[in-house]
């Protein structure tokens, strides 16, 4: 049997994954890495991009919006900000929000709400340029 590599992720609203895997690949702000078992400890911060968590039964794509990934003696802990499996992705309710979005991220009144529109459109364009063509 495989060593594998204690592994959790978890954002603000819930654990997207917790359990024992062969290998996880993250987009860190210095670059993307990999962490297998038995790594060096380290942490980083992400930034918006893929996490892909690799498994004997295959690979497991979820989209992060930043975070932190601390690697310790125990395994691998990343706390995103926001996270989705790519699988779990509806494309027409995301291309409605970026519709949306683009609208308010257009609109001449509030400065304020310009800005935030226009952060969440480019976490939501880099999220639909991830899913698969």
């Amino acid at each position: 049997m495989a060593e594998t590599l204690r592994f959790a992720l978890v954002s603000p609203e819930r654990e997207l994954y917790s359990g024992d895997v062969e290998q996880v690949d993250a987009p860190g702000v210095e670059g993307e890495f990999g962490v297998l078992p038995r790594h060096a400890p380290f942490m980083t911060t992400l930034k918006s991009g893929v996490v892909r968590i690799r498994e004997a039964g295959g690979v497991t794509a979820v989209f992060v919006r930043g975070g932190f990934a601390d690697v310790t003696p125990d395994g691998l802990t990343i706390l995103a900000e926001e996270a989705v499996r790519l699988a779990d992705v509806d494309v027409s309710r995301l291309e409605q929000q970026i519709g949306d979005l683009r609208a308010d991220a257009s609109d001449p009144g509030d400065e304020a709400r310009r800005g935030r529109a226009a952060e969440r459109l480019k976490y939501l364009e880099a999220l639909r340029a991830a899913l698969p063509a």
